[in-house]
């Protein structure tokens, strides 16, 4: 095929507008050919017979007159064995061999295979003559943990026959493993890669099942107050130091997925860096190998071109619905969303369109929309099933949660947890406030016991705000014992230490176990002499049961502690039977 070359015309930042008396595909990927370099770039609108692109590199230098060259291909992912342990930036370079070949500051226009010819053992798990689909498992090869589902492409339609399949053998990612014949008698030849444009969700599956299991994050005041299905959407909007990106990091630990990928997307550089350097380190507890073995991170820092943004988030979540096609649970975490809707805000300025609220373009909605849309639980053709759960953090402009972006979100996610500014200052971890946040997910907490968790938070923050204007004297003890309970459940319960090796993370047996033993003490009719009698009791009780929550679970410590926390309750309740 010729090659369909233009010219620029017009630069405006990294928009830059190219004629061409040739046809343009929306969305495709174009070079700019500018003193020996390719600069990759994206047909983001046509008119006419110009075509405006958004540059993925630096545009200075650049010309009027310098040559385009047009791609006829889409902005794609490359889907392989490999992609776990590595690091890509938003084009999907991997970052570690860019190093290597640029050294420390990054040369624009150098662009390397995602993959590495790395030979891998495959295994066929079809026969020739066998009838397959499209994203059907062909054979697997090892990586890591897993077993590498290799798949029927996913662009294919109706029913495939194989015509030849590999015996096992090793193979690198260049050498074909399968031939596939489709319905009009035309062969596809399969490779333990696929490409698949990032921008178009991969919907080879036998159909999208409704969200309901509870995701297990380990993280007692989501999984207990305000859960997130496996498979559901969320998000984490919270101002600047609240605790976003260490919430994150938690939760990709802990969180009860195969597969975590994070999207840094527009986070300052110092965030990242402290990703890259704690991930290889951290040891999985569910695999006892280092996390970074099973996890995926698209670093795109605030210091790169905003275009790259865009790319970064959609890359992400073509590489987590294609490990969920291997009936894997995968959990996305794009952090943060705001800075990617702020590179679009930039664009559309520069494509001069109607501007929506705070200069936002008026397609901002649907966008969001769009992205979180591509999570979901699926049913595969082989009856299987694998998830992709999306958790984006929002970073509004000084912890305004009416802004546009955040406003968007909520609009589409199925829980918010909204981070706090005073819970974070008064040094209360995870900052998410309990009486803003909400999920419309089913937990695992009985519905009773819940709503009394929630009924008890909300009465200790009325009589908090009621001591601020008529001080605690002016309390009765009622209302003060009411506040004293919620202040004690959000301490005990709801409050986790990431340092401690047992409190940083709770398995769902024990959140059941410990939220019902905390309920009873919340219904409890206290009936103490005074207010000062009423304090030195719940700060004994709280002690204890912060105590509680460092000891392993059902070790002689966890057990010897519930005891004295027993005898407490005990001794308070003859007291009251005298």
């Amino acid at each position: 095929m010729h090659k369909r070359i233009g010219h620029i015309v017009e630069i405006n930042a990294n928009m830059v507008t190219a004629r061409l008396d040739d046809f343009v595909i929306q969305n495709e990927v174009a070079y700019i050919l500018h003193e020996g370099l390719r600069l990759k770039a994206e047909v983001i609108r046509v008119r006419d017979d110009r075509a405006q692109m958004q540059v993925y590199e630096s545009t200075s230098g650049l010309k009027v007159g310098e040559q385009v060259e047009f791609s006829d291909e889409l902005l794609s992912a490359e889907l392989g064995p490999g992609l776990l342990g590595q690091i890509f930036d938003g084009l999907q370079n991997p970052l570690p061999a860019l190093a290597k070949e640029c050294g420390f500051f990054l040369k624009r226009g150098v662009y390397l295979e995602a993959l590495s010819d790395t030979e891998w053992g495959f295994t066929p798990l079809v026969k020739k003559g066998d009838h397959v689909l499209a994203g059907s498992k062909l054979g697997f090869v090892p990586e890591k943990v897993f077993k590498h589902y290799i798949m029927a492409p996913f662009g294919l339609k109706g029913v495939l026959e194989v015509v030849e399949i590999s015996t096992q053998a090793r193979h690198n990612i260049k050498e074909k493993i399968a031939v596939l014949k489709d319905e009009s008698g035309k062969l596809h030849e399969v490779f333990l890669k696929q490409k698949w444009p990032v921008k178009l969700p991969i919907r080879a599956y036998e159909e999208k099942l409704k969200p309901v299991e509870p995701l297990i994050t380990k993280m007692r005041l989501i999984d207990s107050l305000f859960p997130v299905a496996r498979g559901g959407t969320y998000c984490i909007p919270g101002p600047f130091g609240a605790g976003k990106t260490v919430l994150q990091q938690l939760t990709s630990r802990h969180a009860e997925v195969d597969v975590v990928i994070i999207a840094a997307c527009g986070e300052r550089a110092g965030e990242v860096v402290e990703t890259l350097k704690t991930f290889p380190e951290l040891i999985d507890p569910r695999t006892n190998t280092p996390l970074i073995d099973r996890t995926v991170i698209i670093c795109n820092t605030s210091s790169m071109p905003v275009a790259a943004r865009e790319s970064s988030v959609y890359t992400a979540v073509t590489i987590a619905e294609y490990y969920r096609q291997m009936g894997l649970n995968v959990l996305l975490l794009a952090d943060s969303t705001s800075r990617w809707a702020q590179a679009m805000r930039e664009m559309s300025g520069r494509l001069e369109e109607i501007p929506g609220e705070e200069a936002f373009p008026a397609y901002l909605e649907s966008r969001i929309a769009s992205f979180y849309e591509r999570a979901g639980l699926v049913r595969l053709h082989d009856g299987s099933t694998g998830s992709v759960t999306i958790g984006g953090a929002v970073s509004p402009a000084g912890g305004n949660f009416e802004e546009p972006v955040t406003q968007a979100t909520l609009k589409v996610v199925g829980a918010f947890h909204g981070l706090s500014r005073e819970r974070s200052d008064s040094r209360r971890y995870p900052a998410i406030d309990p009486l803003i946040s909400w999920s419309k997910y089913k937990g695992f907490i009985d519905e009773k016991q819940e709503n009394a968790g929630h009924e008890a938070l909300r009465k200790s923050y009325e009589v908090s705000q009621m001591m601020k204007v008529i001080g605690e004297e002016g309390t009765s003890l009622k209302d003060y014992i009411a506040y004293l309970k919620g202040e004690f459940f959000d301490f005990v319960y709801l409050q986790q230490n990431a340092f401690d090796p047992v409190d940083e993370a709770t398995p769902k047996e024990r959140q059941l176990y410990i939220f019902g033993f905390i309920h009873d003490i919340l219904l409890a009719d206290l009936k103490l002499e005074d207010k000062e009698q009423a304090l030195r009791f719940f700060q004994k009780l709280r002690q204890l049961v912060r105590t509680w929550n460092s000891s392993a679970w059902m070790s002689p410590e966890f057990k010897q502690t519930e005891e004295e926390i027993s005898i407490l309750l005990e001794e308070k309740k003859a007291r009251e039977e005298k």
